[in-house]
């Protein structure tokens, strides 16, 4: 499938300049582009290797993330790791970021629960994130939940119909759609859970077997 003209928020807007990944991250450390800087403890930025041939688009950070300020290290961020392993995709292939920076949150007494972000909140990121792409030039993107399929796709583009396939947006790198790992660890019929997991990895060997046109 190839999509065509607009191709969504983080294609469409201006973003950030920056030679290198590392000088992108210090643009980015104050950043105030949308409110959830205020009650975050700080911007939780892409990881991963300069030259990485895909990047893996999650939706945000998680209490544990936004704690450390590493992406995925929260239980989300191991199962994929333990998902990559059985796809056979070495994560020092990849980029892990997301397509907001900010831990977005509603508190719960000592707890912080996960709020998912808006279209807005994940527009005003597109500064960040178009920019990391711009700098990686992936081979493949891949990404991780409806949210990091609207920052790049915008609208259009729906999770359930295009699960497992790659799109070809035109002038843009490949993208590969699959669920968020976090989206197995609230299934609760574990034959479901084995069967989406299952499912999980498979959409993962295609990464890990893509080779572009």
């Amino acid at each position: 499938m190839t999509i065509a003209a607009n191709v969504g928020p983080a294609w469409a807007l201006e973003v950030a300049n920056a030679d290198s990944i590392a000088e992108l991250w210090h643009q980015a450390e104050d950043c105030t582009r949308c409110d959830l800087y205020r009650n975050a403890t700080q911007i939780v930025f892409g990881e991963g290797s300069g030259k990485a041939e895909i990047v893996l688009i999650g939706e945000q950070p998680g209490d544990q993330e936004d704690l450390t300020g590493r992406p995925f290290v929260g239980p989300a961020g191991r199962l994929l790791d333990h998902c990559l392993e059985e796809a056979g995709l070495d994560r020092q292939r990849c980029y892990v970021t997301n397509a907001v920076k900010h831990f977005k949150f509603t508190p719960r007494g000592k707890r912080r629960l996960h709020a998912k972000p808006n279209a807005g909140e994940i527009r005003r990121c597109a500064w960040w994130l178009g920019a990391e792409l711009n700098i990686l030039q992936p081979k493949l993107v891949v990404t991780l939940g409806a949210s990091a399929l609207y920052a790049l796709l915008g609208p259009k583009a729906k999770l359930t119909p295009e699960r497992g396939h790659i799109l070809h947006p035109t002038n843009h790198p490949p993208v590969l759609v699959t669920i968020h790992p976090s989206y197995l660890l609230r299934i609760r019929n574990e034959a479901d859970r084995d069967q989406q997991r299952r499912d999980f990895v498979s959409d993962l060997h295609k990464a890990a077997e893509f080779r572009p046109r």
